[in-house]
Formats: C-alpha cells, sequence, structure tokens
C-alpha cells in the first residue's frame, strides 16, 4: 500500500510515546529462553520482536523469521546448544541473500552442528541442538556485530564459558556493550578487553528480576529528523528514554545540534527542540557512523531536506541490510533531485537541487527507507511506497506522525 503525505507544518508542542528498543527485546527475549526466571517490561511491538518471541517458544521443527535478521542471527546461536533438537531456520527471499558464513564458521568451530541447505554460506539452515565442547573461537569483528552479540547471548550456558578474539576492526561497538550490560544486569561476568571477550559459566539459573527495555533510539532519529525540518520553537517530547542508554544510536543527541536540534533530558523522557535555524552555505558535514549505522538514512534525508552537504562513512554493514541501503539511498535521494555519491562505505550528499513534483519512494522492503524519507513532507508533497514495511520496526509510525499534525492518506 502507497502512503501519501501531503506537505505539513506539525503543532509547536507535541508528545509521543514510543515502544521498547528492538534491539534490547530481542536480546533479552533470547537471554529469558535460556533463563527464565527474566521477567520483560516495555517490550518492543515491532514485527522483529515478535517472530523473535514466537521462535522462541515454538516446538516447531520449522522456524521461518522472514525478514528478521536479528532474528536471524541469535536463534543460529540459540538453536545449536538446544540439545536433542533439530531446526531448519529459513526466512525470505532477501534472507537467504544474506551472509551468515562468519557465525556459522564461528559456531561449527565450538563445535556446533550446522549445515546450508541450499546456497553454501546463506540460510535456510539445518541446524542439530548439542553441547558445545570447545570454549574459545575467534571471529572477523567488521563485518556485523550481531554475530559478536549472538555468541555473547549463549556463551554463559556454554560448560566453560567463551572467550571470543575479535580480528580485525570492531563494527558497532555500542551494540556489543549493550549486550555485555544486559549480560551484566542478570549477574553474569564478562571482560571486554583490547580485541577479547570473555564469558564466564552460568549453567543454572539467574537471580530473578524485571528487567525495563527502553524506548528505541532509532525510532526517536525519525523525530529528530522531523524537528530539524520544522520550524524554529518546534517541540517534540518522547518517551521513555534515559541519558544513560545502552543504545548506540543515542549519539543523536549530539549530532542533531548540528542541524539546530537540542535535546532536554527529564524524568525517562527527552524533549526535542529546534533552537536553530542552519543556513544551507553551513560547512559540510562529516560523520563516522562506523557505530550507529542504522542511523545514516535519517540523517542522508535529513541532510537533503535542510540542502546541506554531508560525508558519511563507516557504512560497510549497509550494503548486507534488508536491501543494499546505500544504493537504494542513493537512487531515491536522486529521483527527488539530489546529487549523491557512494562507494562501498560512504555516501555523501552533494546538493539538493531542483525538488521534483509527485515523487514516490520506493522502499525495497526496507522498513528504515520507509522511516526516513517521511519526514520530507515537512517539506514537499510526498508518497511512500510499500508503506507498511515500517511495521518491521515501528508499527504505529503513520498514525503517531497524524498526532503531529501531518496529513497522512
Amino acid at each position: 500500500m502507497t502512503v501519501h503525505l501531503l506537505k505539513s507544518k506539525i503543532k509547536t508542542k507535541n508528545s509521543i510515546q514510543i515502544t521498547g528498543s528492538k534491539s534490547e527485546s530481542n536480546r533479552l527475549l533470547l537471554l529469558k529462553a535460556l533463563y527464565p526466571e527474566v521477567k520483560i517490561e516495555n517490550l518492543s511491538n515491532s514485527d522483529d520482536s515478535q517472530l523473535m518471541q514466537k521462535a522462541l517458544s515454538s516446538n516447531d521443527e520449522l522456524i521461518d523469521i522472514h525478514h528478521a535478521g536479528t532474528a536471524m542471527r541469535f536463534l543460529t546461536a540459540y538453536f545449536s546448544i538446544q540439545e536433542g533438537r533439530n531446526t531448519i531456520l529459513t526466512g525470505s527471499s532477501r534472507m537467504k541473500e544474506r551472509p551468515i558464513s562468519i557465525l556459522v564458521d564461528a559456531l561449527r568451530d565450538l563445535g556446533a552442528d550446522i549445515e546450508y541447505i541450499e546456497n553454501e554460506g546463506f540460510p535456510p539452515l539445518r541446524i542439530k541442538g548439542r553441547p558445545l565442547p570447545k570454549s574459545s573461537t575467534t571471529l572477523k569483528a567488521n563485518v556485523s556485530s550481531q554475530y559478536i552479540s549472538a555468541l555473547l547471548l549463549i556463551a554463559s550456558k556454554l560448560k566453560n564459558g567463551l572467550e571470543l578474539t575479535l580480528d580485525g576492526k570492531i563494527t558497532s561497538v555500542p551494540y556489543i556493550n549493550m549486550t555485555l550490560q544486559l549480560l551484566k544486569q542478570i549477574e553474569i561476568e564478562t571482560k571486554f578487553a583490547d580485541q577479547k571477550i570473555t564469558v564466564m559459566p552460568k549453567i543454572s539459573g539467574v537471580k530473578s528480576q524485571s528487567m525495563v527495555v527502553e524506548s528505541d533510539w532509532s525510532s526517536a532519529s525519525y523525530f529528530y529528523s522531523i524537528v530539524a525540518l520544522s520550524d524554529l520553537g518546534t517541540e517534540i517530547q518522547l518517551s521513555a528514554y534515559k541519558e544513560d542508554s545502552l543504545q548506540g544510536d543515542s549519539v543523536l543527541s549530539n549530532i542533531y545540534k548540528r542541524f539546530g536540534v537540542t535535546t532536554e533530558y527529564g524524568e525517562n523522557k527527552i524533549i526535542l527542540r529546534k533552537s536553530e535555524t542552519i543556513s544551507s552555505e553551513a560547512e559540510p558535514i562529516n560523520l563516522d557512523l562506523s557505530n550507529a549505522p542504522d542511523i545514516a538514512q535519517t540523517i542522508a534525508v535529513t541532510v537533503y531536506g535542510l540542502d546541506l552537504t554531508c560525508h558519511l562513512t563507516g557504512l560497510h554493514t549497509l550494503k548486507i541490510k534488508e536491501t543494499d541501503r546505500l544504493v537504494a539511498l542513493k537512487t531515491e535521494l536522486e529521483k527527488l533531485g539530489g546529487t549523491i555519491e557512494i562507494t562501498d562505505n560512504s555516501l555523501k550528499v552533494l546538493k539538493s537541487g531542483t525538488p521534483a513534483p509527485n515523487v514516490a519512494i520506493d522502499t525495497y522492503r526496507d522498513h528504515r527507507m520507509a522511516l526516513a524519507f517521511a519526514p520530507l513532507a515537512l517539506t514537499r508533497d510526498i508518497s511512500i511506497n510499500d508503506a507498511y514495511v515500517v511495521s518491521k520496526s515501528y508499527p504505529d509510525f503513520w498514525t503517531d506522525l497524524q498526532k503531529l499534525g501531518i496529513t497522512v492518506k
């Protein structure tokens, strides 16, 4: 379905409640499956978290996680240690194009029994669960932090824990730290020094406790973009957030100062405020997003909407997401009249150009394409094709835009 957004001016003061972080939720769901004493509050209502929850509660041999990349990585590790259980783990056609050999090789090195059913190096997988005898392995660290987190989440259930050596530059360190912090909160001992992570075994249960999931900072990024494209004095209050967040995307609060947006922290909330108008003659914005690549699309669209220029680097993981996000960004921003350059790990927005009328943005089955381009409704009429792909991470998004005063048809 296509959603049509008419050029709108949002209300001066607004308030939005955002569901729990998908990243935290999926980690905690797996930990809860390993340690039932863990209770979870403010769980994400995203498709990905619902698929993760369904997979972990299913006794079926065939587990289909559709487009949920995090679930594919985490569940590959999880099912490999489910003694006596045979699992076929599959997903959408795009999921079958997303590489997983780095994780599978590490699990096999630890003793896992995993086979490729169709193409070598890609899902679907046949996994025969059994105890993993080894306690140390090496994994390439420059592709996806989800491979690392998948191993860390099951590590305490290995007889001797895990010593994981990381080979190469580590990608998305905040996501690794998030995993380690959640392990620490349920009293699993870990150590992260240089290129080595150690997780101590905890075969028995953990202390009964309730874990509250902070709201999703990736979802907050779209409201940062909306405020940046709005009039001076515009405010949006978002809950529930905290200043000492575990989420790497919380760097938004610093990045969006460059776009005239300030962040005020309150009790379990943040207030975004348009405090400054940024001239299109401003210096080019250079950002290394290797620790927060999921906000690259939002930032690129904001830069385009403000008629600024930028150079974003550290984006090599975007090529293996729901789509090749670098190519998709270039294609769709150029439809709008922008001039864009990309490499395998970077993107430049050089100029906005003359806005093209009546543009429909293609989303390539990627929720973040729909979410990132929607704020342009503050500057023009725009259409979003396959708009309900947003349910993967933010099912209430179009309703929340209407609450702000944006006309959604």
